[in-house]
């Protein structure tokens, strides 16, 4: 592929006669990624990366094969490798978890938060310290590899590899690469300079480009602490110099520590010890909140979830009394405000308050409900989802609840169709019910 845009245009192929490319998601002139989904009794969607055919295939499919071995909850999980062709032109897959977002969509719109950066960080160590633990190094940490996936932040897992130069081959520098790399000696202490320019560039949105030799780049000065002193310890020229990933979280909250990780402890085990630290996960669940939109941009561009704790349930009102109704209203336009007797039980989705925090203005979301006779709901579908993801899911979960007065005034073969307009703001969430009419 010479061009990105001609991926595009392979939406609707089937790839190795299992997964369907529903939705081109983006890529590059060698590589792109399609939502697609993965079969079973509960099919679910799953995103799969297409890498053009290079003379090293083996090698790469090997890397990927291995890396799909490592399981750790803040990692994205691999679950396919494979060789294929379409439309005659060789291809590797790679079929992951489906990520909402990645860190990259928010930086060009604003840069995070210090209460979002503190939630973010932890679940990357964590991440890190494991991958770290086996031996290996990931490679590529930087904002575009920082994923949402199911209200928990997690790392991408393509690139983790043994510290060998040979998985530098035909791989292009870019600014977050560590100054040894252009020598071919790759570390786990080059993950800590990525980590570091990651954490500028999250912080303030410009990453530090001085790369004068023998020298530290500068840390800017409004960068608040500990984050200045944990970027300026990551970014020593000199690898030996730099923090360790341990280092790195007692600065960040001086009374955690981290499980130690090593080849031979088994991944149950590094799960519950990773749920046994009580400092974690009470930062974690901060990240519930705060990070669970770590990447909301403004209320012009979605953020994604993050940490790792579940959403916050919706809450309902308790269910009203069914009046019986009059004469046949009349019906001048396709949708007209319900009265109150028409909605028997409203749920209003439960935001929290450190999620309302970065909701400038109001964000509305519109949500399509068709009602069965009895006056449930038996489908929704987002109208207008509006500028979140994470807003408009809140949305459609709780229309999802709504129930309406059993409809005497139509067949009773048919459904009444209702939008519910849902204004999530600062202060309160409200929500409008409006009849559609045939």
């Amino acid at each position: 592929m010479a061009n990105p845009a001609l991926w595009k245009a392979w939406e609707g192929r089937v790839v190795d006669g299992r997964f369907p490319l529903r939705k081109w998601l983006g890529g590059s002139d060698h590589s792109a990624v399609f939502l697609t989904e993965l079969g079973g009794p509960q099919p679910r969607r799953v995103a799969i990366k297409l890498v053009a055919a290079r003379v090293s295939d083996d090698a790469q499919l090997s890397r990927w094969r291995a890396a799909a071995r490592r399981s750790h909850p803040h990692l994205i999980r691999i679950l396919e490798v494979g060789r294929c062709e379409v439309d005659g032109t060789t291809l590797l897959f790679l079929v992951t978890e489906y990520a909402e977002e990645d860190l990259s969509q928010i930086l060009p719109h604003r840069p995070l938060t210090p209460a979002e950066t503190r939630a973010l960080l932890p679940p990357v160590l964590d991440a890190l310290n494991y991958v770290h633990g086996q031996g290996l190094v990931h490679g590529h940490i930087q904002p575009s590899n920082i994923f949402a996936v199911n209200n928990q932040v997690k790392l991408s897992a393509e690139s983790i590899s043994t510290p060998d130069p040979s998985t530098l081959v035909g791989v292009k520098p870019n600014i977050y690469s560590a100054p040894e790399l252009a020598a071919e000696k790759i570390s786990s202490a080059a993950d800590v300079w990525s980590l570091g320019i990651t954490l500028v560039a999250v912080l303030t949105q410009h990453a530090p480009t001085s790369r004068q030799l023998e020298q530290d780049p500068p840390v800017p000065e409004n960068i608040p602490e500990p984050f200045r002193s944990i970027a300026r310890d990551c970014l020593r020229h000199n690898p030996q110099q730099r923090r360790s990933i341990a280092g790195i979280r007692t600065q960040l909250q001086p009374d955690s520590t981290l499980v130690p990780t090593r080849s031979q402890t088994s991944t149950a085990k590094l799960r519950f010890g990773m749920r046994t630290l009580v400092p974690v996960a009470l930062l974690l669940l901060v990240a519930a909140v705060i990070g669970m939109k770590l990447f909301m941009h403004s209320d012009r561009s979605p953020m994604p979830a993050s940490s790792t704790t579940e959403e916050q349930p919706a809450v309902s009102t308790p269910p009203v009394s069914r009046p019986t109704r009059g004469a046949k209203a009349d019906a001048p336009s396709r949708k007209t405000a319900a009265p109150p007797s028409e909605v028997v039980r409203r749920v209003i989705p439960e935001v929290p308050k450190s999620a309302r925090n970065t909701i400038h203005g109001t964000i509305p979301v519109k949500v399509r409900v068709e009602v069965d006779p009895s006056g449930k709901v038996k489908s929704a579908r987002l109208v207008s989802p509006g500028p979140s993801k994470y807003f408009a899911n809140l949305a459609l979960k709780a229309a999802q609840q709504w129930e309406f007065t059993p409809s005497e005034e139509r067949d009773r073969q048919t459904s009444d169709a209702w939008i519910l307009r849902f204004q999530f703001g600062r202060a309160s969430t409200q929500a409008f019910p409006m009849r559609e009419h045939p």
